[in-house]
């Protein structure tokens, strides 16, 4: 059983992340942003300490509302930086609010940012991270992997002997319609 399905049960932080959550298929763009938002804050931390924080970058970034946080200017970015409920990290910060803008432009030319991943699909890891890392800011192996993972469009979020992976196989994410 992978770490995380071992941790995870009945952890205070983990456990309804990764029994409702983790890979589960997503469409609504918000709910894309802010699992990209949270990948990128994650980077070189800890996925307890961005679970712990992700309901004050709820807040902070306007719900992870796209067009909201695509036409941040330098009075929120100074916000942003001030506010402990997020993590701060000037790079990270910029970087949302840069891919903000990026998804704008997937939905206006695929119809929607689930669209444009369904475009790419099925693809490697590999190839995934090469074209994350042409489209958008601050998305390394990690932080492709883990979104893509967490949205069903990867494999790997959970062990084949958890109960989460049964569901999985019954609703059938991306990952596995590909390989079926």
């Amino acid at each position: 059983m992978s770490t995380y399905c071992r941790i995870a049960p009945g952890h205070p932080v983990h456990h309804s992340y990764h029994a409702t959550e983790y890979g589960f298929p997503q469409r609504d763009e918000t709910i894309l942003f802010e699992r990209l938002v949270l990948e990128i804050m994650q980077a070189g931390l800890s996925w307890e300490l961005v679970l712990k924080r992700r309901l004050g970058m709820r807040e902070a970034f306007s719900g992870f509302a796209v067009d909201a946080v695509a036409a941040y200017g330098e009075e929120d970015v100074a916000r942003l930086l001030a506010d402990p409920a997020i993590i701060r990290n000037r790079l990270k910060v910029a970087a949302i609010i840069h891919n903000a803008g990026v998804v704008q432009q997937l939905r206006a030319e695929h119809g929607s940012f689930a669209a444009w991943l369904d475009t790419h699909h099925p693809r490697e890891r590999k190839d995934w991270v090469k074209l994350f890392g042409k489209t958008f800011k601050f998305t390394g192996g990690e932080i492709v992997g883990e979104f893509l993972m967490s949205l069903g469009y990867l494999p790997g979020s959970h062990a084949e002997d958890c109960p989460v992976q049964a569901e999985l196989r019954e609703i059938g994410p991306p990952w596995m319609r590909a390989t079926a």
